[in-house]
């Protein structure tokens, strides 16, 4: 974005009060990007497919860097301040003070740091249980570590499924070897925001089969108004446990790498044995760029939050509307919509087709595992306009 003037919408985008962040870019200045997300379709291919959002970066995040950069501040990161900065953000945001040092690690990124956990709790050839459909990264990521993977579906609502969960802990535990669960909390790409109840329902057997828990919370912030966002580690009987926090999702900082592991109050001496080169993985400007988002963005992320929830409203209204047989459940966190296009007759991949007649991308839902086939998950962080032509270009594709 330095290279070109930021415009006052920008500007006001980019501050947080007052302005919709999602409404602060036009479609040109986004496509002037060179991230993934617009740069592996034609420019005639709308982009709502991986999870970046068409935002400006909030001024407090644009003057740290601007600053570090200036300093020539660019050498190695240290995890201290994370560790405030975030242990500050989920007092004020959730009530919880379990991110204190002692017990967190600095890691490159949550999937680096799920890695790292699973190898600390498990070996190869040990079984990891997950939840499909699930982040697709999670399969490559355990199969590249040689864990087997057990799973255990969601209901039929996206929602965990105790029994399913209770009987895939039996299952790997199964010969006496040790097993780990990954879960997602909230969930991707159902956006379901696990209640404490949910949670005390993976929790407890988790302990009753020795099962070792490791927790991407990486959308932790990202939840719609009224709903509340619950901690792993502060529900009972979660001390052994392993959370993976990052600031990355909610302020658009992906390219920025850093993250944070969060260990149990049993669990601290195990994260302690993570090898020091993990944590020099993470960028120093991730984590300078990270720290201002956590002690200064609050007031940008409300208004992203505040346009991230009117777009959920809007895509309702819009496949009522345009596509009245796909099933759509708004999300109660990430800015991700699951949508069930199976009625539409148009396969196990509708996103190919929506693709190929209508110039959309969406995320094919067979990746995500079982239960994923006749879905594609669509990106809520866009303009309200983008969103709106997307669903058009959608319905055209199948009409």
């Amino acid at each position: 974005m330095a290279d070109f003037p930021m415009s006052p919408a920008a500007e006001a985008g980019a501050s947080g009060p007052g302005g919709n962040p999602l409404r602060a870019l036009t479609l040109d200045q986004l496509r002037r990007r060179t991230s993934s997300k617009w740069r592996a379709y034609p420019p005639d291919v709308l982009p709502l497919w991986v999870a970046e959002m068409d935002v400006p970066l909030p001024g407090p995040v644009v003057r740290a860097l601007t600053e570090a950069i200036a300093l020539g501040d660019t050498g190695y990161a240290t995890g201290e301040e994370y560790t405030r900065a975030l242990g500050g953000f989920a007092r004020r945001r959730w009530g919880w003070d379990g991110v204190v040092p002692g017990r967190t690690a600095l890691v490159p990124d949550v999937m680096h740091g799920v890695v790292e956990m699973l190898r600390l709790v498990t070996d190869p050839g040990d079984a990891v249980v997950v939840n499909p459909p699930v982040y697709p990264p999670f399969f490559g990521a355990l199969r590249h570590a040689g864990r087997r993977i057990v799973e255990a579906p969601l209901n039929a609502a996206g929602r965990i499924d105790p029994t399913a969960v209770e009987g895939a802990f039996a299952k790997a535990v199964a010969g006496g070897r040790r097993a780990a669960c990954l879960l997602c909390s909230p969930h991707n790409p159902t956006g379901a925001v696990h209640s404490r109840a949910e949670l005390a329902a993976v929790a407890e057997p988790a302990a009753a089969y020795g099962v070792r828990m490791v927790v991407d919370e990486i959308h932790a912030p990202l939840v719609r108004p009224g709903t509340r966002f619950v901690p792993y580690l502060s529900v009972p009987g979660t001390e052994g446990a392993f959370a993976l926090l990052s600031a990355s999702k909610a302020w658009h900082l992906a390219g920025a790498k850093a993250a944070l592991a969060v260990a149990g109050a049993g669990a601290a001496d195990e994260l302690a044995r993570l090898p020091s080169m993990v944590g020099e993985g993470a960028s120093h400007l991730g984590v300078i760029a990270h720290v201002a988002a956590l002690r200064h963005g609050e007031p940008w992320l409300d208004a992203l939050l505040a346009g991230i929830d009117g777009n959920r409203r809007l895509l309702g209204e819009l496949l009522d509307r345009y596509l009245p047989d796909v099933r759509y459940v708004p999300p109660e966190g990430t800015y991700l919509a699951w949508l069930d296009c199976r009625a539409l007759g148009l396969g196990d991949d509708p996103a190919a087709v929506f693709l190929e007649r209508g110039r959309v991308a969406l995320s094919s839902g067979i990746p995500f595992g079982t239960g994923g086939a006749g879905h594609v998950r669509l990106n809520l962080a866009a303009s309200p306009e983008v969103i709106t032509e997307a669903v058009r270009r959608m319905a055209k594709a199948v009409g």
